[in-house]
């Protein structure tokens, strides 16, 4: 096993997202030599929330719902992280993903801190005018922390531009003025930005295509999987079919379809838009599990679901050369081993999905400075951060003889660990 890269332990829960972040940092902090002091202030996040708070129902009852917002680091600048909605959402959950986006941030260089929220809730079971009394309701309970020099949310599973024009409107009553920059990822009409919905799954694009050229692999010969289709997912399907890549296999919750002959991503996209569901495409020639799909013999295999998809149990079972992370820690420890030991490139999470973070960025940019970027200007700004991302992460990966996640986190722990270490300890 090459230098830099330590085995999993048994102490390493798959199910525990939070002990995989750790797992991981634990790692680059060893391969980086970094100061104990350093160590014990990284590892752990600075602020965590729970909010128990009443949602009034459609039908007149009060029901308590539990979220969270957490902080892990603000050194380098105010927090940024999204807010999901889903029934499985827990505090090690949002812990490890404001972790994630911490690194994430430093690994594009972008001036932010990382942080993450959360509801346990299943939207598919709320009306619209629920979902709004909760999203404000929700608002409300953690603008103690919020606000564009403190903490700036965006979508994230279950949630859209709605849901953060519904924050923003509540934000901004409560201060009395509009605060345009006080969440991204918002409607164009009132201060998102342009490439912003897409941004996500443009980076997963842009990443997919360096890590091809850097392995010498022609996109018009490969082909390509995707577990998860919804806007990350779809988005990158649609960009990776117009640089002639084969999209052969997409999923979703309710299951996947697969042909080996490649689907048309417009028409399958269309589907999608009118049924809800990839289920029932008729460019498919058989349906697909999502467990199913992760095994299938492609170039590319791009996990833009959940957490915990790719594990010990089927590691050695994925065919693809190339594992692109488009889901936030879809990879555990074990399953990263695995990977490394068979040689398999994987392109992780705080780099492979950062072009939404990025976007997000030029959007707050552009809404404290009220001047706003052509389409255009964005996209290839966002091109150019992602291809130098990359190109650093593969440099310190080579130098530390380690692999892509390692690089990656070597580079953004050591930009946090040197802002810390610079601004000192206060008091």
């Amino acid at each position: 096993m090459a230098e830099g890269v330590l085995t999993a332990t048994s102490t390493v829960a798959a199910a525990n997202p939070y002990a995989t972040a750790q797992h991981q940092f634990d790692q680059a902090a060893s391969i980086l030599g970094l100061d104990e002091g350093l160590r014990q202030v990284l590892r752990e996040v600075r602020r965590e929330l729970t909010v128990n708070f009443p949602v009034r129902m459609d039908d007149g009852s009060i029901r308590i719902f539990t979220g969270y917002r957490v902080q892990h680091n603000l050194t380098r600048g105010p927090a940024k992280g999204g807010i999901r909605y889903h029934p499985q959402v827990s505090l090690d959950e949002v812990k490890a993903l404001a972790m994630w986006m911490s690194w994430k941030c430093a690994v594009t260089n972008l001036p932010y801190g990382g942080s993450k929220g959360g509801v346990i809730c299943d939207p598919s079971q709320l009306s619209l005018q629920e979902l709004e009394n909760l999203t404000r309701r929700f608002a409300s309970e953690i603008s103690i922390l919020i606000g564009p020099e403190s903490d700036i949310p965006a979508p994230d599973v279950n949630t859209n531009p709605q849901t953060m024009a519904w924050i923003m409107d509540t934000i901004s009553m409560e201060k009395g003025y509009s605060v345009p920059a006080t969440v991204t990822g918002k409607p164009l009409s009132i201060g998102g930005s342009q490439g912003r919905p897409a941004a996500t799954g443009r980076g997963v694009m842009v990443v997919t295509l360096e890590a091809c050229r850097r392995q010498g692999i022609d996109p018009t010969q490969s082909t390509v999987a995707i577990q998860g289709f919804g806007n990350v997912g779809s988005v990158s399907a649609e960009l990776l079919h117009a640089q002639g890549f084969k999209v052969v296999a997409v999923s979703d919750v309710f299951g996947g379809i697969h042909n080996p002959e490649g689907l048309d991503v417009p028409a399958l996209i269309e589907h999608v838009r009118v049924n809800g569901k990839v289920e029932g495409f008729g460019g498919a020639t058989e349906a697909i599990s999502n467990a199913g799909l992760l095994e299938l013999p492609v170039t590319i295999l791009i996990p833009a679901a959940l957490e915990n998809q790719l594990t010990m149990s089927n590691a050695a079972q994925v065919k693809a050369r190339v594992v692109v992370e488009a889901a936030n820690g879809p990879t555990t420890p074990e399953a990263d081993d695995v990977f490394h030991q068979r040689g398999v490139t994987l392109v992780p999470d705080i780099l492979a999905n950062a072009g939404g973070v990025t976007v997000s960025y030029f959007e707050w940019v552009q809404d404290l400075q009220s001047f706003f970027w052509e389409e255009s200007e964005i996209n290839s700004r966002l091109t150019r951060i992602m291809q130098r991302a990359y190109e650093q992460v593969d440099d310190l990966a080579k130098e530390h003889q380690t692999t892509l996640r390692m690089g990656a986190y070597c580079l953004a722990v050591k930009r946090v660990a040197d802002a810390t270490s610079v601004r000192g300890i206060y008091p």
